[in-house]
């Protein structure tokens, strides 16, 4: 079978992009980890999949890590899957709407950026019982999410560290991604994270991120925008607006998504 695809990059996690309106493109598991394959594929953190929208949206965004597995949502490919999607439709469209398994969220293309409307967090649990070289406090931002503050975020062995928290019991059976963070200033962050799926550090992480942003602000106060360095080298932005008893609403992200090349492949 031969695939059209897109590659693209969002400071630095990068995605192979498909256009299945038609759905015509039923790639199993092992057909997807294969794309991703860096040695015998494009290679990219995950795939991503346009559908037709079943419940008034624009379209549909499908989502699959780099081993193949559906995932719910991510923040760096809803900003690239906006964009894609926007070259699709045409027309000069700035505003998407797309159906997400964590809900119907919205994309605007403003310049090189593009700004994702995020799903509302759940599942907050501060101070969870997970040992760690830090405290860890859990956030659902659209996947779920462990977050660690530490003093030497350059030397964290993100590997180890992020996999003894992805594969604790505390988070079985689905596991957890983790993020490792530090603090630059009092709204300025730098965030490395361990992505189940990918089983490894990304260069970069969207809903991760934003739940750095948010736990940070439970701990600190601090306001928003928060501003976070990402380890492809980005800066992305995250606004919110704090409601009671420790919620959000209003929160989204900004960032860079940019086309890297179109291409075609036999699988």
């Amino acid at each position: 079978m031969t695939l059209n695809f897109t590659k693209m990059n969002g400071a630095g996690n990068d995605f192979v992009v498909i256009d299945n309106r038609a759905l015509d493109q039923n790639l199993s598991k092992a057909q997807i980890a294969h794309l991703c394959d860096r040695h015998r594929g494009v290679g990219a953190d995950g795939l991503l999949a346009v559908e037709p929208a079943e419940n008034g949206a624009d379209v549909k965004f499908r989502y699959y890590n780099a081993d193949g597995g559906e995932a719910e949502m991510c923040g760096n490919g809803a900003r690239c899957f906006g964009r894609y999607t926007a070259r699709l439709i045409g027309g000069d469209r700035t505003d998407i709407t797309f159906e997400t398994i964590a809900g119907t969220l919205r994309a605007e293309l403003i310049g090189h950026e593009v700004r994702i409307d995020m799903s509302d967090p759940i599942g907050l649990e501060m101070n969870s019982p997970v040992e760690s070289v830090g405290a860890v406090h859990n956030l659902n931002t659209g996947v779920p999410h462990a977050v660690v503050f530490v003093e030497d975020l350059q030397n964290c062995d993100i590997v180890k560290n992020g996999a003894a928290i992805r594969y604790h019991e505390h988070y079985r059976p689905s596991g957890t991604n983790a993020n490792f963070v530090g603090i630059l200033a009092p709204d300025h962050l730098a965030v490395r994270t361990y992505e189940r799926g990918v089983e490894g550090e990304t260069l970069a992480c969207g809903t991760g991120i934003t739940a750095c942003a948010l736990v940070h602000n439970l701990l600190t106060g601090a306001s928003s925008p928060i501003k976070i360095d990402v380890q492809g080298g980005e800066s992305l932005s995250i606004g919110f607006e704090p409601g009671p008893d420790q919620t959000f609403s209003k929160v989204t992200l900004s960032g860079p998504a940019d086309f890297v090349f179109d291409g075609q492949i036999t699988i």
